[in-house]
Parts: C-alpha cells; sequence; structure tokens
C-alpha cells in the first residue's frame, strides 16, 4: 500500500534535505519530483551559476595577471567547454543527491502532484488516478521566474535565469531588466567574459534590499566594469528585429540587444488543489506561523513557495526543523526546536564584487532600535586583501548603543559570501562587542577585517586612521 509517515511535495534543497533527516530519524517519508532532485538551486540556479562565477573570476585575474609579475598572452574564451564544465558541475552533485536518496532507499515519484484530499487518518496525495497516504505532509513546491505582462519568455532572444543558462555561445550584447540579486549577478558575469551588458531598473538603487551605503559601492563598481545603468527606468515596450531586440525605456532612450534576461523576481508555485479542507494562500503563497506550520493540521510549507525569504539555505533550515517537529510528535523525543528569525539568515550575492549580509541595514537599525554604533573597516587597509590584490570594499558592522550587541554586518569585497559566515555566528549567537573582544583571529587573513570593523565600534581599530 502506498502508506508513508511523510509526504514531501517537491525535491529541492529544503525537500531533499528534509527528506533525509527524516530517514535518519527512521521516519518512513515519500518525495514527489517532477524534474530532477536538487531543484531550482542544483540544476538551474544557485549551482550552475556558481561554476560560470569562478570561470568569470579566473578569467579575470588572469587578464590582469601582469600586476602580479605573470605575462600571459593571447587569453582566449572557449564558452562550449565553460558550457559543458558547468552541466558536469552540476550533473555530478544532482546525482550525488540522487545516490545518497538511492542509498538511504528514500522512494522518489517522479510525478506531479495536482490533488491533495483530507481523509480521516491523514491525507490522500492523488496523482494520474493512483493513490498514496500520509500523515504529515510537507509542501515544497518552489517559485519560478516572474515575466513582465508585455514581455514573455521566447527561450530564444528574451530568456528567463533558468533560460539563459542554456545559452552554447555568448551574446555580444546582452540587457538585463531588473537589478535585484539574479540580474546583477549574471550582469556582472557576462560582463567579466567580455559581453556589452546593461541593466535596466525601476528602483533607483541595484538590489534595493541591502544596505544603502552597499547598493551604492556595488553601483559604482558596476559602472567602472563597463555595465551600464539604468536606474529609475521601466522597459515600455519592445521589438524584434533580425539581430535581436529594441527596448523602449521610460527615459524615452532606445536600447538594442542580441539576448535580454528578464530578471524581476520570482512567484510561488501552487498548483495543487485541496479537497475536504482549505489551505491559507494569500497573494499564491502559503501562510505558515514560526515553525513552518499551515492552517491545516499536520501540513508544513517550506521554501520559496512561503515567500519567507527566497534563498536555499533558509528552505533546508525550515525543511530540518520541520523533521525535528515531527520526529517530536511521532517517537516522543525531546528535541529542542528552533524559532526561525529571518534576519539571522546570511544573504549572499556573487558580483564581482561580491555582497553578503545578515542582520539589519542601517536604516533598519535606527527605526527599530534608536541609538546606534557604525564601524567599518576598509580592505584596503588590510594586509592579506593588500597581497592578493583585492583593495576595494569595506565591511560595516551595526550595534546598539546601548547594548552593544550586533545588529547587522554588511560586506563588499572579495571573498565576502565566506567572511559573511562568521557574521551570521556573531549574529546568530546575539553576540556582543565584548563577546568578539574574546575572539582571537589569524593573521594575515581578510577575517581581520571583521574583527576591526567591530573594533571601529568603539573607535578602537588599529590599524584605522
Amino acid at each position: 500500500m502506498n502508506r508513508f509517515k511523510v509526504v514531501i511535495i517537491g525535491g529541492g534543497p529544503g525537500g531533499y534535505v528534509s527528506a533525509i533527516r527524516l530517514q535518519q530519524y527512521g521516519i518512513e517519508v515519500a518525495v514527489f519530483e517532477k524534474e530532477r532532485l536538487g531543484g531550482v538551486c542544483l540544476n538551474h540556479g544557485c549551482i550552475p551559476t556558481k561554476s560560470l562565477v569562478k570561470v568569470a573570476e579566473l578569467y579575470s585575474e588572469i587578464k590582469e595577471s601582469e600586476n602580479f609579475g605573470i605575462l600571459v598572452e593571447n587569453v582566449n574564451i572557449n564558452y562550449k567547454e565553460i558550457w559543458q564544465r558547468k552541466n558536469k558541475v552540476v550533473e555530478k552533485l544532482v546525482s550525488g543527491v540522487e545516490f545518497m536518496f538511492q542509498k538511504r532507499k528514500i522512494q522518489v515519484f517522479k510525478e506531479v502532484v495536482t490533488k491533495i484530499e483530507k481523509i480521516n487518518s491523514g491525507y490522500k496525495i492523488i496523482v494520474n488516478n493512483e493513490e498514496y497516504f500520509a500523515d504529515y505532509v510537507i509542501l515544497a513546491t518552489g517559485s519560478k521566474p516572474k515575466e513582465l505582462p508585455f514581455i514573455q519568455f521566447n527561450n530564444s532572444n528574451i530568456l528567463s535565469s533558468k533560460e539563459i543558462l542554456k545559452m552554447e555561445e555568448l551574446p555580444k550584447k546582452l540587457v538585463v531588466i531588473g537589478g535585484g540579486v539574479i540580474g546583477c549577478e549574471f550582469a556582472s558575469i557576462y560582463n567579466q567574459l567580455g559581453v556589452d551588458v546593461e541593466i535596466v531598473e525601476f528602483l533607483p538603487s541595484l538590489i534595493n534590499q541591502e544596505d544603502s551605503e552597499i547598493s551604492k559601492r556595488l553601483g559604482m563598481s558596476l559602472k567602472r566594469s563597463g555595465i551600464k545603468l539604468h536606474l529609475k527606468t521601466a522597459v515600455e515596450d519592445y521589438q524584434e528585429i533580425s539581430k535581436g531586440i529594441i527596448l523602449k525605456l521610460s527615459s524615452g532612450k532606445e536600447i538594442e540587444a542580441e539576448k535580454v534576461l528578464v530578471s524581476i523576481g520570482r512567484e510561488p508555485v501552487m498548483n495543487i488543489t485541496f479537497e475536504n479542507c482549505e489551505l491559507n494562500i494569500e497573494k499564491g503563497f502559503v501562510n505558515i506561523d514560526n515553525f513552518m506550520r499551515t492552517n491545516l493540521e499536520n501540513v508544513f510549507a517550506i521554501g520559496d513557495v512561503t515567500g519567507k525569504l527566497m534563498l536555499a539555505h533558509t528552505a533546508s533550515k525550515q525543511g530540518l526543523i520541520v523533521a525535528d517537529i515531527i520526529q517530536n510528535e511521532l517517537n516522543e523525543k525531546d528535541i529542542d526546536v528552533i524559532e526561525l528569525d529571518y534576519k539571522k539568515i546570511p544573504a549572499c550575492t556573487f558580483t564581482n564584487p561580491e555582497i553578503a549580509s545578515v542582520g539589519y541595514s542601517q536604516k533598519e537599525a535606527e527605526e527599530r532600535f534608536g541609538e546606534i554604533i557604525v564601524g567599518k573597516f576598509p580592505y584596503s587597509a588590510n594586509g592579506k586583501a593588500l597581497g592578493m590584490g583585492a583593495t576595494f570594499g569595506f565591511v560595516k558592522v551595526i550595534a546598539s548603543e546601548i547594548s552593544k550587541k550586533i545588529l547587522g554586518v554588511h560586506i563588499i569585497g572579495q571573498q565576502a559570501t565566506e567572511l559573511i559566515a562568521q557574521a551570521g555566528v556573531l549574529i546568530g549567537l546575539e553576540a556582543t562587542v565584548d563577546d568578539v573582544k574574546k575572539v582571537i583571529f589569524a593573521h594575515p587573513t581578510l577575517s581581520e577585517i571583521v574583527m576591526e570593523a567591530v573594533e571601529d565600534l568603539e573607535k578602537l581599530a588599529i590599524h584605522k586612521i
């Protein structure tokens, strides 16, 4: 009989992680995933783009190698091989997850769930006239790229973030509509690979959810690298031509491009009909409480479909918490279940330069906590950064003036996405300035920039004038 304790709908970084944890707890679980395990992140998002980020970084370093006394001539790009390498990285990681599922004997049904019915003993999942039964259901159906109403994806020259990864050749000109995280990452990658890139953003700054000082500095850096920015500008219409697309902007300008990436955000995927019950949904997103519970008994939702914080590691952490809750209920355990604080979750953007943040921005901290102090320290005053030739950027730390509790950390510069892990620990443990004083940072490392930014909160940074 097709009966499981838990059925998870969606095998992305939320669904597959929670499935493995439930299996580790000895709880019978099955996953419904219409494509391959790993979801958007492993197959069409985080992993393939980071493969391209590495290539873009390496190519840029090679072009600047003369500054390090290394002469390299006739450097060329073979994008076909770059594209194939990206696919190999994805295949290795996805097949690895699939292998883990096989070894752990976790059942995966490659089916689309369209209907769930509430029954006395739980839930009936109906797929192609086949019935499956579960005591618990975890909705992890994810999200998809948004379209502009008048510019729809065509898999040719108007592309989504998924479709652009299928390109086997570099375009001569790319216009990115949307200056958020995904748009800026792709703009940065293709700019470094020699593509003429322009960004059109409706808001007055790039990656608007970041601290304003970080957003401003990112815009300056991207412009310096040759990316043309059109801020406070909308796309009003377009025209297809033999060589690509002409975009008509609200500023009155027209831009011609070979390819257009539309990156204006993502929307939830929730196409399941519920019978004998009604799932609470608002603007397409599934409403959850602080422990990922929906309004339906024993039905949880995790990841992008909740609209809380559309990051892969958010989905994974939500899934692990749900697994702990189910373990406690089924096996009468007493696992300490945390209440997820989304302000303690780091965010990373793999542009050139990288940016990363955790906690409150300066504006948010001022509005919520009133009296705050701000410490900053530049890469240009750090020995390791100087040796690396990575002097652009800074670390910014925000703390309460009264309690000295660290409220936010914002980084722009090389390896910002690695440095933010330290800040994530400090924010997660609700550390104060005095707590950080107990920590010894290794020398010479970029992590010392974080240390000196914290010291600067009290104007005690040793290497800052």
